[in-house]
């Protein structure tokens, strides 16, 4: 059973940074495009970033200058730091994995709710 488990969020003010990190079992990186999604109470879900098996990332015109997705493959894990962060980054984060589509593509799968794994989410906060 593959699992995704999201970790580092938390209440930050607005300008400060977060790390998030999604830790993944029994799934392997390189068959799968990797991504972070969002969502707020009342708003649709964002595909906020994302990073394929060729190693391109693509980010939501929101985020662009001010989030990085990376992946370390030997940990298995899944990085997305987020800085200068502001209140409308506020929601819960989901790491997911994708089909073995391009990066820019990933973000549009997120956004439909088109994806094989997700984890369970963890919470950013940013106040003003």
């Amino acid at each position: 059973q593959v699992q995704l488990v999201e970790s580092g969020g938390g209440s930050v003010q607005a300008g400060g940074s977060l790390r998030l990190s999604c830790a993944a079992s029994r799934l392997t990186y390189s068959r799968y495009c990797m991504g972070w999604f969002r969502q707020a109470p009342g708003k649709e879900r964002e595909g906020v970033a994302s990073i394929d098996t060729d190693g391109n990332t693509s980010y939501a015109n929101s985020v662009k200058g001010r989030f990085t997705i990376s992946q370390d493959n030997a940990k298995n894990t899944l990085y997305l730091q987020m800085n200068s962060l502001k209140p409308e980054d506020t929601a819960m984060y989901y790491c997911v994995a994708l089909p073995r589509v391009t990066a820019i593509q990933a973000l549009g799968y997120m956004t439909r709710g088109e994806y094989n794994y997700w984890g369970q989410g963890t919470q950013v906060t940013v106040s003003s």
